[in-house]
């Protein structure tokens, strides 16, 4: 009987490749992180050739780079949503930013992880964009608690004040996807910890 060969991947008929790809790849990066995603095992999830994804994207990076673009689209709507929990309270609606990074953060672990890893993306003008619209959210947050005009130029203390901002619950959201609360969580998962716990942090830093 003549030796098995290993089957090639089925032709691809459903749907969309480039969506296709971009799944096999966030359910990778979900299972081994970043530094165990390779082209060829997302292109076999996918079900084309290991040629596909360098022909549809240029590379690996331009692969994760897409992924990320995807992450920045999704934490702008969780800011806008957090935003929008606060009504007309500048301070409310600031916290609730707070809130909504994090839970995307907890939501989405392996696009998170990703988007701030720039060794592993391409200089994309697409992804500076969704980052800049994410940071934009953010700052208008931060001018609205602080009482600036949306035409006021950004001076140095609004830069402070965003970037102060923004270390918060990104340091916040390591930690939680890092299970760093140990005896703080008590029983409690790092959810429900959140959850709690989160609210009455932004509270001390923008009452």
């Amino acid at each position: 009987m003549a030796k098995k060969t290993e089957e090639a991947p089925a032709p691809y008929h459903h749907g969309d490749l480039h969506a296709a790809l971009i799944g096999a790849t966030e359910a990778l990066l979900a299972e081994r992180g970043i530094e165990g995603f390779t082209l060829r095992e997302a292109a076999r999830r996918a079900g084309v050739s290991a040629a596909a994804p360098m022909h549809h994207f240029g590379s690996a990076a331009g692969l994760l780079t897409e992924v990320a673009i995807l992450g920045f689209e999704e934490l702008t709507r969780c800011l806008r949503a957090g935003t929008e929990t606060g009504g007309t309270d500048p301070a409310r609606r600031l916290r609730g930013q707070g809130m909504g990074y994090v839970r995307f953060a907890l939501a989405y672990p392996a696009r998170f992880q990703l988007m701030f890893r720039k060794d592993r993306l391409t200089q994309d003008l697409r992804l500076q964009a969704a980052g800049d619209a994410a940071f934009a959210e953010l700052e208008q947050a931060v001018r609205d608690y602080n009482g600036w005009s949306s035409k006021k130029p950004p001076n140095r203390a609004m830069q402070a004040a965003a970037l102060g901002a923004w270390s918060v619950v990104h340091g916040f959201a390591h930690l939680a996807l890092d299970e760093k609360f140990g005896e703080q969580a008590g029983s409690a998962c790092t959810n429900d910890f959140v959850e709690s716990m989160l609210p009455e942090i932004l509270k001390q830093f923008w009452p």
